[in-house]
Formats: structure tokens, C-alpha cells, sequence
């Protein structure tokens, strides 16, 4: 199936068929020794929201792990980052070398063609979100 990527967290609140879980998420030096020295480590604290139909047996303040397939996590990195790339350097291109557009009109070509990409992928969020699914489980 694939390897499983996990967090704990907390409940923050429940609802029918969904679980709300704060978890923290540091950055790539957050579980470096020396970060307090540093004062570069960054911690976000991040609300997730698990489909589960067991939603009811879980309470607020409950400990929990929520995990997500590393093929998953891998699919939505690629539509966030590696689309947005793949579409601004095309735009880009496009705009310079196959119109001739000066250098100013081909980046803003490019922020624009970015922007409708992630709008494409909003109105798509319903479908995505289906791809992406997350498990949870008590601690």
C-alpha cells in the first residue's frame, strides 16, 4: 500500500463524520539541537481535518496519530510545487521566445498563467481532496 507519514496531535473538535486535529509541524531544523541558539527553527501549528465515520469516538483533548500514504503526500506536492513550476517556466518561455514579448511582460504572462493554475485547482479542491485521504488513530 505504502509507507505510512504520521503526526501527533490533539483533537481540537469534533463533528459528524470529521475529526478537527491540531498538530505541529516544524521546519527542516526544528528537531536540530542547536535551533535554540540559532532562533531559525519555525513551528506552525496546523488544523487537519480526518473523514473518519468513526468520528464520535473521539473527544477533544484526545491524543491522536494522523498519518497520510507518502504517495500521497508525494501527489500533492507535485500539484502545489512542481505544477506551479512546470506552468509559470512554459508561460514564460512561451511568452519570450515563442512571441517575442520583452522580459517585464513575459514574467507577468507568467504570474498570471500561476494564479489561474491555482484556481484551476481550487475548483478542483473536492476531487483532490478525495485522493488525499487521512487515517487517525488514538495514542
Amino acid at each position: 500500500m505504502g509507507e505510512l507519514i504520521e503526526h501527533s496531535g490533539v483533537v481540537e473538535r469534533t463533528e459528524r463524520g470529521a475529526v478537527h486535529v491540531r498538530i505541529t509541524s516544524w521546519s527542516a531544523c526544528g528537531s536540530c539541537k542547536a535551533r535554540q541558539a540559532c532562533g531559525l527553527a519555525e513551528a506552525q501549528e496546523k488544523v487537519v481535518v480526518v473523514a473518519t465515520p468513526e468520528a464520535a469516538s473521539f473527544a477533544v483533548g484526545d491524543a491522536v496519530s494522523v498519518g497520510v500514504r507518502r504517495s500521497a503526500g508525494m501527489r500533492a506536492v507535485v500539484l502545489a510545487y512542481v505544477g506551479a513550476l512546470a506552468v509559470l517556466m512554459a508561460v514564460l518561455v512561451a511568452a519570450i521566445a515563442g512571441m517575442g514579448w520583452s522580459e517585464g511582460a513575459g514574467a507577468l504572462a507568467a504570474i498570471a498563467g500561476v494564479g489561474v493554475y491555482y484556481f484551476v485547482l481550487w475548483l478542483f479542491r473536492a476531487k483532490i481532496e478525495h485522493t488525499i485521504q487521512f487515517t487517525i488513530t488514538k495514542i
